[in-house]
């Protein structure tokens, strides 16, 4: 049998890292969990290495066209390789929320008076899960985080693509994954697989009941859109 090379082995070492981490944005909406998740796109250069900039334009590529349109699933391959999907954080201006974790460890948290929690999440370096398609990439994130999660329990559901509160943009495409939590809690939990984007968003929510869940959700899909890459 081959022994995997150093390149292989560092990129399976980092996908259980960015997954890790994933999944105790879920635990700790039930008990609590952290962890400290490097951003893969940042290398640590020797000292006295001039490091490269990053490229701000990608030859051939239309960005403000795609971030015009809206984002199903099928039109991931639109987005332009390796340039990472991003975040809003305008639900910590939303009434009744406040921000109680930001940018920590590329993950951030708000609150709501309700009771209601939320975490976001991007991670980038994230490659197509399953060959190049970004549903069947979600729904293997998801039997990552969950082998008992079978297919017919996600559903399609939709953030904002882009925009503010105020001139909303247009739609992405996620699954959404509704359950009961340990203590009589409701949650929801919407993810997308950006796998030409090399990155993916997860976002959790969980509130006291159902209702409060309900006015959760239409919170996020009014003040947590994911941004479309500037490149």
């Amino acid at each position: 049998m081959e022994k995997p090379t150093t390149a292989e082995q560092a990129a399976r070492s980092w996908r259980r890292a960015v997954l890790l981490g994933i999944g105790c944005m879920v635990a700790a909406l039930l008990g609590g969990c952290s962890v400290d998740v490097p951003d893969p796109s940042v290398t640590a250069a020797p000292a006295g290495t001039p490091v490269p900039a990053t490229p701000t334009i990608t030859p051939g590529h239309d960005a403000a066209a795609v971030a015009a349109r809206d984002m199903p699933f099928a039109a991931g391959s639109d987005l332009a390789p390796g340039v990472p999907v991003g975040i809003s954080d305008d639900l910590k201006g939303a009434p009744g929320w406040s921000a109680v974790k930001e940018n920590v460890a590329g993950a951030s948290q708000y609150a709501k008076a309700d009771g209601c929690v939320v975490s976001a999440r991007v991670s980038t370096g994230q490659d197509a899960l399953v060959r190049t398609d970004d549903r069947e990439s979600t729904v293997a994130l998801f039997q990552y985080l969950d082998a008992t999660i079978q297919p017919s329990y996600l559903k399609s559901a939709t953030l904002q693509w882009g925009g503010t509160p105020e001139a909303p943009g247009r739609t992405v495409e996620v699954l959404a994954l509704e359950q009961a939590a340990p203590g009589g809690r409701s949650t929801a939990v919407l993810a997308r697989v950006f796998g030409a984007a090399a990155s993916s968003a997860y976002v959790s929510v969980s509130c006291p009941d159902a209702a409060t869940l309900g006015a959760a959700r239409q919170d996020l899909g009014r003040y947590l859109a994911l941004v479309p890459p500037a490149a």
